[in-house]
């Protein structure tokens, strides 16, 4: 059990660094980049800060344990639809290969801290 939860929290703190603390600190402190990676894709900037807003909404639901676990379902599924579209976006307009993998390997970052999260749940 405890090597689950290690795990797991070694791949959610990646996720709350990269899909969570990253986005919210471009927010803050250099907010004119907000829309670097929305813009070049022909998306309009709002569409950056409501990406941001449900980015952070749901790292803070999947990493805080005392959110219900239907929530946390949630949370998982919406960050990982933003990865599978953000993938899809970068290999339909730029075809960047960099630009198309990186949101793959968070997934796959994702995937092992949604399977560990399961385990946790059900054997303790």
């Amino acid at each position: 059990m405890k090597k689950y939860k290690i795990i797991f929290w070694v791949a959610t703190a990646i996720i709350i660094l990269w899909e969570g603390v990253m986005p919210l600190g471009t927010v803050l402190f250099a907010p004119e980049y907000v829309n670097a990676g929305t813009a070049p894709l022909g998306y309009p900037d709002y569409f950056a800060y409501a990406l941001i807003i449900c980015k952070v909404l749901g790292v803070f639901a999947i990493a805080y344990p005392n959110i219900p676990g239907r929530l946390k379902e949630w949370a998982y599924a919406g960050l990982t639809f933003s990865l599978i579209f953000a993938f899809i976006s970068h290999a339909c307009v730029d075809k960047n290969v960099g630009f198309m993998l990186m949101p793959l390997v968070v997934l796959g970052i994702l995937a092992v801290s949604y399977i560990y999260n399961h385990k946790i749940r059900t054997h303790g």
